[in-house]
């Protein structure tokens, strides 16, 4: 809805943005993240933004986030930190 709606940290989009897909990091430690880039990069994805709960003080830390965020930005992919929080 934040995504439709453009608004928290999708503020930063026209109407003409699409959102290609949504997923999960796969649960510790992030295994899945590598895969699901390498192939959502075929398809366009220019922006990954990761999810709150990596982030917000009220939610146990992510461990792997130094790795994702690795990972993602090794392909070449801009990361947004945050969504509708």
């Amino acid at each position: 809805m934040a995504f439709n709606k453009r608004s928290m940290h999708f503020k930063q989009y026209n109407d003409k943005t699409e959102m290609i897909a949504f997923f999960t990091c796969g649960g510790c430690s992030g295994r899945r993240v590598y895969r699901l880039v390498k192939s959502l990069k075929r398809h366009g994805v220019d922006v990954v933004h990761l999810s709150s709960c990596m982030q917000m003080k009220n939610y146990p830390g992510c461990p792997h986030i130094d790795a994702i965020k690795k990972t993602i930005t090794d392909a070449d992919i801009k990361i947004v930190e945050g969504t509708h929080h």
